[in-house]
Formats: structure tokens, sequence, C-alpha cells
């Protein structure tokens, strides 16, 4: 076997193809097993590790394509497959979006990552057959004080929708959270984009949705639901159009954008953040 196939080879039961994990037929709201949420802490655990060390290894001069390359080679060594690589044709490891780019910008080489930037690294490892998931945002250098305080009340909102997070609670108790503390922080919540149920395949059921609606279900939360948290904020409007590579999402008015995202485990009195590096 050439080495991809040896490198997709060594993620033991995995499902995989030469365009990444295979999209599983979905199965509603699932609640995981102790064994899969074993291993499913260790997809978040590889997930983990890499971004901690993106966050170190960023500086102006790299490119995005840099880091990808980063990625996938460090998800790799840990016996994972990158998640994103192939699905629905997206290109690869990581998703890499700077400044007023959204979400899912595509990482090149050609992309130079500047003092003053702001830069979301989103990455998902796949591993022994489930996902993990998660988003950071990192202050490039010297950066605005309103990009500094954007990135900080993302990060403070996602952790203020996980302390809704128990049995018992639904996903509007989450979505209240999130949106309160955005709101009095002067700052939108993109409504275009939702957390998500996460395990087998990368998106599963429910929508984890950051802003008060009655328009998605409001689903109760149980033990051993398995969800990824993930509030994008704007600093200007909350609208969004996608560029003509069909991937990257930019805000309409040009303003900046932050997200953070954690892979969590519901349990009955609160939430394990699978995907934890230890700086929150």
């Amino acid at each position: 076997m050439n080495l991809f196939a040896d490198l997709l080879a060594s993620t033991k039961g995995s499902t995989v193809t030469a365009t990444g994990p295979r999209i599983q037929q979905r199965r509603g709201v699932e609640i995981k097993s102790a064994r899969e949420l074993k291993i499913m802490a260790k997809a978040s655990s590889i997930v983990a590790t890499v971004l901690r060390e993106i966050m170190q290894l960023v500086e102006p001069g790299q490119t995005t394509g840099d880091l990808d390359a980063h990625a996938e080679r460090r998800i790799r060594e840990m016996g994972a497959t990158p998640s994103f690589m192939g699905y629905h044709g997206f290109p690869a490891s990581i998703c890499a979006s700077i400044n007023n780019e959204v979400v899912h910008g595509i990482p090149s080489k050609k992309r130079v990552i500047h003092a003053g930037d702001l830069l979301k690294v989103d990455t998902g490892a796949y591993f022994d057959g489930y996902h993990g998931d998660s988003c950071i945002t990192v202050c490039v250098g010297d950066v605005s004080e309103e990009a500094r305080k954007l990135s900080r009340v993302a990060q403070e909102s996602l952790m203020a929708g996980l302390s809704q997070i128990r049995a018992g609670n639904t996903l509007l108790d989450i979505a209240g959270a999130v949106e309160d503390h955005v709101k009095a922080n002067q700052f939108s919540v993109v409504e275009d984009y939702t957390g998500h149920g996460v395990g087998r395949n990368l998106h599963e059921e429910p929508s984890v949705f950051n802003f008060r609606t009655n328009d998605l279900p409001n689903v109760k939360l149980r033990p051993g639901m398995t969800l990824a948290v993930e509030p994008i904020l704007n600093a200007g409007s909350n609208a969004c159009r996608t560029l003509k590579d069909r991937w990257t999402v930019v805000t309409k008015d040009g303003s900046l954008s932050a997200q953070w995202e954690h892979t969590i485990v519901v349990t009955s009195d609160g939430c394990e953040i699978l995907t934890d590096r230890g700086d929150c």
C-alpha cells in the first residue's frame, strides 16, 4: 500500500475512504454508551492536542496552509483521520477563517497570517468510528481592542451556554445563556450556522442553536448526548454571505467574526468537555 493507504489503515476500524470518513445513515438524537464515550474522548483529546499546538505555533508570516499541514500530520500521527478532509468535498484538515471570514475558510500556502489578524481554526478527528470537533480563535500579535473583546466574549458565551447543560434542561437553556451574554456586550449571534450533535457522523441531530427560536426543535437534554456547542459572533450585523469558492462565509458588512467550540457529553448534573485544552 502507498503511504496514504497505510495512514487510513491505521485508524483501527474507522470507516474511511480515499476522500475521508464515510458519512453514515442518520439515526436521530443518539445516547452514547460508555464504550462509545471512551472512544469519543480519545478522538476529542486528539483535537484538543492539535488546537493547543496550533495556538502555540501561530505567528505572523506563517500561512494557513502551514497550519493545515501541521494539523493533518499530527492527527494522523495520533492514529486518527482528519474529519474535515473530503467532507462534502472540503479539501483540507482545518477550516482557517481570518478577520471577517466567519466559517469554512479554506487553508492555503498563499494565505499569509499577519500581526493583528483574528484567526479562527476549526478541526476534527475521526478515531475508531467516532468524531471530535472543536474551534478556537487566535489573536495574532497585537490585535485591536475590538478583536480581543470579540474573541473573549465569544469564548465566554460558549462557557455560559455550557453552564446550562445538564439532564432535564433544554437546548433553549443553552441558547438563551449564549444570546444574553452576546447581546449584553453589543455583538450579534450568527444564526445561519449552529452547533450540532456529534458522534458516528461529524454532524448529527440535534441542531444546537445559539439564539432563542421556535423554529428548531427544543430538545430536552439527557445523559449520554454528545454535542458540539459553537457560538459564532460578529462585531456588526449577523448577516453573512458565501464566496465564489462555495465554502468561505464572510460577514456582509465586513465586520470581524469570532468562534469558539467544544465537544461535550451531557451528564446528570452538568457536562464534561471532551475537547478541553486546559485553557478555559
